[in-house]
C-alpha cells in the first residue's frame, strides 16, 4: 500500500466544540434578547420586558452560563466539549425561564436593572498582588488571568504587582492584555520581575509594552522594577503612546540622570497629571532639572514627590522654579534630599504660588535656619488651607523659632506639625506651643522628637494639645525630660481633653540629659515663669 494513503488512513481527526467563539456566543446572547422581549404565555401573565432590560440580562445569563460550562469542560471526561455544550445550553434555558417568571423589574434613576437574581457586583479591578511574592511561570499565568479572558468582562483595573513574570509567562498575557485595550484605564505592574535575570527582565517588560502599548491609561504604576535606563526604554511603547496620563509612579525604580530624561522623552503629553510620584531613586541634580521640564509641562499637577532622589543645591533650584508653575499643586514631598539653604529660598519663592497646598514635607533638606525662616515667612502669608508641616531634620535652631512660632500660629487648619531633630531646646519648645495653645482645634498630631526639650518645654508642648478634641499623638521622644517631668505631661494631658494615651513612646528620652546639655543650658529646670519671662521678645502673631 502507498506509504500516504496508509498515512491518511490512519490519521485521526479531533473537533472541539469548547470553547464557542465569540461570534457564537454574541449571537446566543442576540436569540436570548429576542425571546426574552417577545411577547409570549410569560409575558401576559408576568409582563413584558424592553429590549434593553432583555438584552442586559441575557448578557448576565450568557457570561455565568459560559463561566460554569467552561469549569464544567475542565472536568469533562471525553474532553471533546459536547458535554460542556449541552450544560451549557440546558443552564441558558433555565436561567432564561426564571427570568420570564419573574417579569420586568421596575428602573431606578433611569437606569436597566437586570432581573432573576443575576444582577452581579461589577468586578472592575482585576488583583493578584495578594500573598507573598511568586515566581508566574506560563502554566500559572494561564490560571491566574483566566478571569480576564471571559468575553464581557468589565475589568478596567488591573494590577499584576507582587508577581515576577518570567518570559513565557509574559506571553501568555500578552494576547489577554490586548484584548483589553479598549476598556483597561488603570495599569499597576509594580513590582512584577523580582528576581529575574536583567535580559529576562527587560525582555518581559517590552512583552508587555506592546501588548499594552494604544491603551489610554489615566493610572500608570512602573514602580519597584530597577528599570534605570534601560528599563524606561524596555517601556517605550507603552510611554509612547500616553496622552492622556492623570496618575504615573516611578517610585523606587533606579531613575538615573538618563533615565529621567528618557522618561521626559517618551511621555508625548503630560498636560492632563495630576499625581507623580519620583521617591526613592538616583535622580541627582541633572535628573531633577529633566523632571523640572516635565513639571512646567504640567498644569494641573496636584500631587508631586521627589523624595530620596540625592538631588542637591542646583537641581533643587530648578525643581522649585519648575513648581511655580504648578498653581494646582496640594501636596509636595521633597524629604531626605540635599537641597541647602539657597534651594530652601528658591523654594520659598515657590510657595507664594502655590496657594492651593495642604501638605509639605520638607524634611531632611539641610535648609538651616536660613532657608526655614524664607520658608516660614512664604507660609505666613499664603497656603491658607496648610494641614501638614513637615520640616524636621533641618538643623534649625532657636534663631529660626520666631518665624516658625508666627507661620505656625497662621495656619488654624493645621493637623499635623512635624518639627523633630532640630534644635529647638525648652525656648524654642516653649514658643511653639504657646503659638499652637489657642485655637488649631483640628490639631492630630505633634512631633518635637529629638530636640533636646526638657522639664519646661515638655509641660509647654502637653498644655498646647490637652485641649484639642481631636489630638492624637504627641511625640516627646528622644528628649532629655526627667522623670518628674514625664509624670507632670502625663498629668496635664489627664486634666484635658485628652488620656495619657496620645503620649508617644519615649523609649529614647534620656532622663539624665547629656553632660554637654547640661553644661550648655546651665539651668534646666528653671520655673515656667521665669523661662517665660526671658522669651517676651519673641513675638507670637496670630
Amino acid at each position: 500500500m502507498d506509504p500516504t494513503a496508509q498515512e491518511f488512513q490512519t490519521r485521526t481527526f479531533s473537533i472541539k466544540l469548547w470553547p464557542p467563539s465569540a461570534s457564537t456566543r454574541a449571537t446566543l446572547v442576540d436569540k436570548m434578547t429576542k425571546n426574552l422581549s417577545s411577547e409570549t404565555i410569560f409575558s401576559r401573565k408576568y409582563g413584558l420586558l424592553s429590549k434593553e432590560e432583555a438584552y442586559e440580562n441575557a448578557k448576565h445569563i450568557e457570561d455565568e452560563c459560559f463561566i460554569a460550562a467552561s469549569e464544567h469542560f475542565q472536568n469533562e471526561p471525553d474532553g471533546d466539549g459536547s458535554s460542556a455544550v449541552q450544560f451549557y445550553a440546558k443552564q441558558s434555558s433555565k436561567l432564561m425561564l426564571e427570568v420570564l417568571k419573574r417579569g420586568p423589574k421596575a428602573k431606578e434613576n433611569g437606569e436597566v436593572t437586570a432581573v432573576g437574581g443575576l444582577a452581579k457586583t461589577v468586578e472592575t479591578l482585576f488583583d493578584i498582588s495578594g500573598g507573598k511574592r511568586t515566581f508566574i511561570e506560563a502554566e500559572e499565568a494561564r490560571e491566574l488571568l483566566r478571569p480576564l479572558a471571559v468575553q464581557g468582562n468589565s475589568y478596567s483595573k488591573i494590577c499584576f504587582s507582587n508577581r515576577s513574570f518570567s518570559v513565557e509567562a509574559a506571553h501568555v498575557a500578552a494576547p489577554i492584555l490586548a484584548s483589553l485595550k479598549e476598556q483597561l484605564t488603570e495599569v499597576n505592574l509594580s513590582d512584577f520581575v523580582a528576581g529575574r535575570p536583567e535580559d529576562d527582565a527587560l525582555e518581559v517588560m517590552k512583552i508587555f509594552s506592546s501588548a499594552l502599548e494604544g491603551t489610554v491609561l489615566r493610572y500608570l504604576n512602573l514602580s519597584d522594577n530597577a528599570l534605570g535606563e534601560k528599563g524606561v526604554r524596555a517601556f517605550g511603547a507603552l510611554l509612547k503612546s500616553q496622552n492622556s496620563l492623570e496618575e504615573l509612579y516611578l517610585m523606587n525604580d533606579g531613575i538615573s540622570e538618563e533615565a529621567a530624561k528618557a522618561v521626559c522623552e517618551l511621555i508625548p503629553s503630560t498636560d492632563k497629571l495630576t499625581t507623580l510620584h519620583f521617591h526613592n531613586n538616583m535622580t541627582g541634580d541633572e535628573g531633577a532639572i529633566a523632571i523640572s521640564k516635565l513639571l512646567k509641562c504640567s498644569p494641573l499637577l496636584e500631587d508631586f514627590r521627589c523624595s530620596s532622589t540625592r538631588v542637591g543645591s542646583d537641581g533643587g533650584i530648578e525643581l522649585a522654579k519648575a513648581l511655580e508653575t504648578c498653581t494646582h499643586l496640594r501636596n509636595i514631598d521633597l524629604r531626605d534630599n540635599i537641597f541647602g539653604v539657597d534651594a530652601g529660598i528658591a523654594l520659598s519663592k515657590a510657595m507664594e504660588k502655590l496657594v492651593h497646598v495642604t501638605e509639605i514635607y520638607l524634611s531632611y533638606l539641610n535648609l538651616e535656619d536660613k532657608g526655614a525662616v524664607a520658608i516660614a515667612n512664604a507660609l505666613k502669608n499664603f497656603a491658607p488651607s496648610l494641614q501638614v508641616l513637615d520640616i524636621g531634620g533641618n538643623d534649625i535652631t532657636l534663631r529660626a523659632v520666631p518665624a516658625l512660632a508666627d507661620c505656625i500660629a497662621a495656619k488654624k487648619s493645621l493637623r499635623k506639625l512635624f518639627l523633630f531633630e532640630n534644635e529647638l531646646k525648652d525656648q524654642g519648645a516653649v514658643v511653639i506651643g504657646k503659638a499652637l495653645e489657642d485655637d488649631h482645634p483640628l490639631l492630630e498630631e505633634l512631633d518635637l522628637s529629638s530636640n533636646m526639650i526638657r522639664r519646661v518645654g515638655a509641660r509647654c508642648l502637653a498644655q498646647a494639645v490637652s485641649d484639642k478634641p481631636n489630638f492624637k499623638l504627641l511625640n516627646i521622644n528622644g528628649n532629655f525630660i526627667p522623670d518628674e517631668g514625664i509624670d507632670e505631661v502625663k498629668e496635664i494631658l489627664k486634666q484635658g481633653k485628652n488620656s495619657e494615651d496620645v503620649l508617644g513612646s519615649l523609649d529614647e528620652n534620656d532622663p539624665e540629659g547629656s553632660e554637654d546639655q547640661e553644661e550648655e543650658d546651665g539651668e534646666a529646670e528653671v520655673e515656667q515663669g521665669e523661662l517665660e519671662s526671658k522669651l517676651h521678645h519673641l513675638k507670637v502673631e496670630d
